[in-house]
């Protein structure tokens, strides 16, 4: 079955928010004390929260179907925001092996204004590699990739961004603080230069803006056609908070003003003003109805007390602020699947095959060819003076290298199966010096094949290593190594050999094709070899029928 198209996919801050009611915003070295009726409820509310899951929030609330990925602290905070993310019927595609998940302290005052200390935990441990091996077939599914300079680092917001554009899928990239503050914390110069470039729409906001254009202008809107000109962006989006916000796109440059309501938290205004810059992409809408509908959505959320969305009763409010009569798709949760419950597997096998095909995919773009050109090399030439292949592995390696002994012989290279413990127990006898040895190990330093690996190369024999660590023991010891990198096994725990002993294979597959190519093997070899079974019957008769055309 095909996988459910997203209409938005975000990756960026998930924050579980904890709420404090104060007199006032303090400066340093002052003290306050919090608006509470008892000591035991100083923190007035905890909540869902973080710059992307809040507009994926309030996108779901306006009808798109909404995705997150990234990564998360295996804790309760991690549960709380999971549940969030299902009240709304947000999709996630998450690994929980992050250090903590993200919290942040907040401080609203009485006019609404609030202070925000952020702990970014897990949303900042998420690596470029992880983006594409673990979430890229979950990516593929958006129309629409959004994420942020807030929480991430710059390098996984640029893998983010060209993994996108790669598969022609648009972004959009909220620019939440400004760059002297994630220069250094977050990235390079460089680097957000680069992602400011490569995205196809620009949401700063208005200090982020400020800097950016090197100035401290007060006219947004100037600020946005000059950002548009230097990066080149579809359109560039300023915010103004109760002003409004500022549009230049290709077509036109606008100004739409701001919905008068009054502020109870400003904290999620920004989130549901990008939520509704979503929908109005989707819908097709010009760019003054578009920045209409988020004023909308930015002015309902600053009504309430915190970020996230509470239900989908606010979609009226929202419609009925901006209005005019607007399509918006109606979001469903009864027919549409949930994140699979513990005890349910199909979720985690789902998974699973994703991520196997991505760390496939993966391996295959760094996979050096060469290496395995110059295996064939050293196998062909052993071969000719009277060596022998062996292949060797300890644990499940081992029955990867019975598979690939039994592959070789089957394809014109005589191979044998080395039992790596008990080489070190008489049969290191079988290696003669002029013999090439094949060891398999995923880590690269699993003692006993260490201890093996040792001995063979004492007994004069050329060791090849096929590993994923390039750094290890075992490829220190080799004469050649190829590398087979699988970071992720997948599953339930992540540690049991699945898509490393996958990625063995894999090469060692391919190694065949080499090995058959330079031995010429014929079909009438082949059938020879292959005395019984559908196989072998398959080509005896292709031998006969090529045979027959020979003669004819």
């Amino acid at each position: 079955m095909a996988e459910e198209k997203l209409d938005v996919v975000g990756c960026g801050s998930m924050v579980v928010d904890m709420f404090y009611r104060t007199p006032r915003i303090i400066r340093a070295d002052e003290k306050i004390l919090l608006r509470a009726h008892a000591a035991s409820a100083a923190i007035e509310r905890t909540q869902v929260g973080g710059l992307v899951l809040n507009h994926l929030g309030w996108g779901r609330i306006l009808g798109l179907k909404t995705g997150i990925f990234g990564k998360m602290g295996d804790d309760r905070n991690g549960e709380f925001l999971r549940d969030g993310m299902d009240r709304l019927g947000i999709r996630h595609h998450l690994t929980f092996d992050g250090t903590a998940s993200a919290f942040a302290n907040i401080f609203v005052d009485a006019a609404g204004d609030r202070a925000i200390y952020m702990a970014r935990g897990a949303t900042g441990e998420l690596t470029p590699a992880e983006v594409r091996s673990r979430h890229g077939a979950f990516i593929r599914r958006a129309n629409l990739v959004s994420t942020e300079i807030s929480q991430l680092p710059i390098r996984t917001v640029l893998a983010i961004l060209l993994f996108a554009r790669t598969h022609s899928i648009a972004t959009i990239l909220d620019v939440d603080v400004p760059p002297s503050d994630a220069i250094g914390s977050l990235g390079t110069r460089a680097e957000l230069e680069r992602a400011l470039k490569l995205a196809t729409w620009l949401k700063p906001s208005k200090a982020a803006a400020r800097e950016i254009v090197a100035g401290n202008g007060r006219d947004t809107l100037k600020m946005a056609e000059a950002i548009r000109a230097r990066y080149g962006n579809r359109a560039v989006i300023i915010t103004e908070g109760d002003k409004g916000c500022s549009i230049a796109a290709r077509d036109t440059s606008v100004r739409v003003p701001a919905f008068k309501v009054k502020q109870i938290d400003s904290t999620g205004a920004g989130d549901a003003f990008l939520a509704g810059i979503f929908a109005g992409l989707r819908l097709g809408m010009p760019w003054d109805k578009t920045g209409r509908l988020a004023n909308a959505a930015g002015a309902v959320a600053v009504t309430r007390l915190g970020a996230f969305p509470s239900g989908f009763e606010v979609r009226e409010e929202v419609l009925d602020l901006y209005g005019e009569s607007i399509a918006l798709p109606t979001p469903h949760l009864d027919s549409e699947p949930r994140e699979a419950a513990i005890g349910d597997s199909t979720g985690e096998v789902e998974k699973f095959f994703d991520l196997a095909l991505a760390e496939l995919a993966a391996l295959r773009g760094g996979l050096n060819i060469a290496a395995i050109s110059r295996t064939v090399e050293i196998i062909r030439t052993a071969l000719g003076r009277g060596g022998r292949v062996h292949v060797t592995g300890v644990g499940k390696p081992e029955h990867v290298a019975r598979y690939a002994a039994s592959l070789f012989c089957s394809v014109g290279t005589p191979a044998t199966f080395l039992h790596a413990t008990e080489t070190l127990h008489g049969s290191l006898g079988q290696v003669h010096p002029r013999d090439i040895v094949i060891a398999i190990s995923n880590s690269g330093n699993t003692d006993e094949l260490l201890s093996t690996a040792s001995a063979i190369r004492e007994q004069g024999a050329q060791l090849i290593a096929i590993t994923g660590n390039k750094d290890s023991a075992l490829a220190q010891l080799a004469d050649l190594v190829i590398l087979v990198p699988v970071p992720n096994e997948g599953g339930g725990l992540g540690l049991v050999p699945r898509i490393s002993v996958l990625g063995e294979v894999f090469v060692l597959a391919g190694l065949s094709v080499a090995l058959e190519l330079a031995h010429g093997l014929t079909v009438e070899e082949y059938s020879r070899w292959h005395r019984a079974g559908a196989i072998g019957e398959a080509a005896r008769r292709l031998a006969e029928t090529r045979a027959s055309r020979r003669r004819a």
